[in-house]
């Protein structure tokens, strides 16, 4: 059927960024389905193999803000270019690797254009739609996330297993390598380079405390999603008994859940932003709750592994487009802090889980303690909403690309 006059196609500039969120989805998850190769090539822990999730979700913490107002004045698309290009260099040290700490260094050098890519990004893609679709145009971008995790990591995972992990970042690179060229071609140029306010002024925007609250809940959310993911393959091999070569398969639904959320989210956030923050919050809680009782269920791990991947990224438009609108005036540099706060709660999410095992209390206390942490960032939702459920969005004020 034709489009619709009142539903037009997204823009093709839009699946560019895809693209690019596509290539930085994959190296950022891609190193849970390695976690075991790492560990024994590297002769590292399992334990400190998963740091290397929390010090690239550290490298996006800290490179979000700093390379965000670094080039706040430049054109975007020429930032987005030139992350595009870090991003593959950073790829290609993580192949070229000698060691542990090499490895370490070339994963934090590689998230520092995350964020900033995100945050930039999402105020690129809000500026290609209306106001109506704004959300909508935040999920089709962080879809390049979700397919990453179908498509990206499972492979990756693979390459692993097949042929050891080093090949898997050379992959990577690869993929880098053509989302720059994609980029460069189908975004549009800058109508004018943005003038953003003085710092000053950007971060006494950034300090509203709505906007704050927004990036508490973003930490907690991910937060507990990470803390059961990020240790999914020694979960599903050593507690539900699965074969290793049933890793690849079962990230596959996870990510099947995550572009299934991701959608659901931003059409929900489009419709009532606040019913979506908390409804989406309390469903991740539950489900990562109810996922301690099926640990030892094979068909039950499956099934809740794809829910844990739906209801994780139905949370990500919401919460992305909350920050935008507390934070007017100052849209990029609250968003790429919103990134970096993801990514926080992927790093915090991390460190919890591995303080769990460390502790002797086991991979079966992950999914109980992971649900402590969504269920506490639905109560700062609650407290910022102040319990009233909005009737309807307030416009987002975001410069067009």
């Amino acid at each position: 059927m034709p489009a619709s006059p009142s539903r037009p196609r997204m823009p093709l500039a839009l699946y560019a960024l895809t693209a690019g969120a596509f290539g930085i989805g994959t190296t950022e998850f891609v190193i849970m389905g390695l976690l075991m190769q790492v560990s024994a090539d590297l002769q590292v822990s399992i334990a400190a193999a998963g740091m290397l999730i929390s010090g690239y979700a550290l490298g996006v913490f800290v490179g979000a803000p700093l390379l965000t107002a670094a080039s706040g004045r430049l054109p975007r698309k020429a930032v987005l270019v030139a992350l595009m290009v870090l991003f593959t260099l950073g790829n290609l040290a993580c192949a070229l690797a000698p060691g542990y700490e090499w490895l370490m260094v070339a994963r934090v050098a590689t998230a520092l254009a995350h964020g900033t890519f995100f945050g930039v990004g999402a105020v690129v893609a809000t500026g290609l739609v209306g106001e109506d679709r704004k959300a909508s145009a935040i999920s089709i971008m962080f879809t390049g996330l979700t397919v990453a995790t179908l498509l990206g990591v499972p492979a990756g995972a693979w390459l692993g297993l097949e042929y050891g992990w080093r090949a898997t970042f050379w992959a990577v690179t690869a993929i880098g390598i053509l989302a720059t060229v994609v980029i460069a071609t189908l975004v549009p140029a800058d109508r004018s380079a943005p003038t953003p306010l003085a710092l000053r002024e950007e971060i006494r925007i950034i300090a509203r405390p709505q906007v704050l609250l927004g990036l508490l809940m973003t930490v907690l959310g991910f937060g507990g999603m990470f803390t059961v993911y990020t240790y999914i393959q020694p979960l599903l091999t050593q507690v539900t008994g699965f074969a290793d070569a049933a890793v690849s398969p079962i990230l596959l639904v996870f990510g099947v859940g995550m572009i299934v959320g991701n959608l659901l989210g931003g059409r929900l956030a489009d419709k009532r932003l606040a019913a979506a923050l908390l409804g989406t919050l309390a469903a991740l809680s539950l489900v990562m709750g109810l996922m301690t009782f099926v640990l030892h269920s094979q068909v039950g791990m499956v099934v809740f592994t794809g829910l844990l991947g739906a209801t994780a990224f139905a949370t990500v438009s919401p919460l992305q487009l909350w920050v935008l609108q507390k934070a007017d005036g100052a849209a990029s540099l609250a968003s790429s802090l919103n990134i970096g706060a993801f990514n926080l709660g992927n790093a915090s999410g991390a460190w919890l889980g591995g303080v769990v095992i460390s502790q002797g209390l086991g991979f079966t206390a992950l999914p109980w303690v992971a649900a402590l942490v969504p269920a506490s960032a639905f109560a700062v939702a609650w407290f910022a909403i102040g319990g009233k459920r909005e009737r309807a969005n307030p416009p987002v004020c975001a410069n067009a690309a």
